[in-house]
């Protein structure tokens, strides 16, 4: 991911919402990286903050670095096979909330948009139904405010950019987008998206987890 030079990461505390022997969940802020970028100046990021205090936890998925919200990592090796089974066939389950620009409308509805990477303008990706990849997006309507709608929304699939980018072809970006929205919809202190909800297998037990960190905004 391109990121520009001006990173200057949250210092939060580590917000752990869960640790057992095989996976550790966390509530990441916005504004951090998952993973580190590419430069010394983007090497701060949640993974090398975890490892830290927990040398074993390994990667599994990741959020933007503008989003917030709950993301897993396994302790062991076989917790991070499992966890990332699970995303690769789609078994997890996750939900986001996200503040828009304008109201959308109907209510609720699916968007299946195909997606891939806008090359000359990395890290940007857009709709394009020849050479895309899947993408599918249910959204609902949690209530409307002034100019603007807040909404919970359920990706099928987990293509980079895909909530935003599905917005934005409904016209209606995510406020606080640095790369999507325009005008004054930009004119906020962070991207209003939030993973807000994450249902797994346990790797070892295989019961059905779910784990919630309410959206701060």
């Amino acid at each position: 991911m391109a990121v520009s030079s001006d990173y200057t990461p949250p210092q939060d505390p580590l917000e752990i919402l869960h640790h057992d022997a095989q996976i550790l969940v966390v509530n990441k802020p916005a504004g951090l990286l998952s993973v580190p970028g590419r430069g010394e100046h983007l090497a701060d990021c949640l993974l090398s903050r975890l490892q830290l205090a927990f040398p074993e936890a390994l990667l599994v998925h990741r959020l933007d670095r503008d989003t917030s919200g709950v993301l897993v990592f396994g302790v062991t090796p076989h917790a991070q096979r499992h966890l990332s089974m699970q995303f690769e066939k789609r078994t997890t389950r996750k939900a986001y909330v996200a503040r828009l620009t304008g109201h959308l409308e109907p209510r609720a509805g699916e968007v299946d948009l195909p997606l891939i990477v806008d090359w000359p303008n990395r890290p940007r990706q857009m709709v394009c139904h020849d050479t895309g990849k899947p993408a599918v997006t249910d959204y609902r309507v949690v209530k409307y405010g002034e100019g603007e709608t807040r909404v919970r929304l359920t990706p099928k699939t987990g293509r980079t950019h895909q909530l935003r980018v599905h917005m934005m072809a409904l016209g209606h970006a995510i406020l606080g987008d640095p790369l999507y929205a325009t005008g004054a919809a930009r004119e906020f202190p962070r991207m209003m998206l939030h993973s807000e909800e994450l249902r797994i297998k346990h790797p070892d037990s295989g019961e059905s987890m779910k784990f919630r960190a309410k959206a701060p905004f």
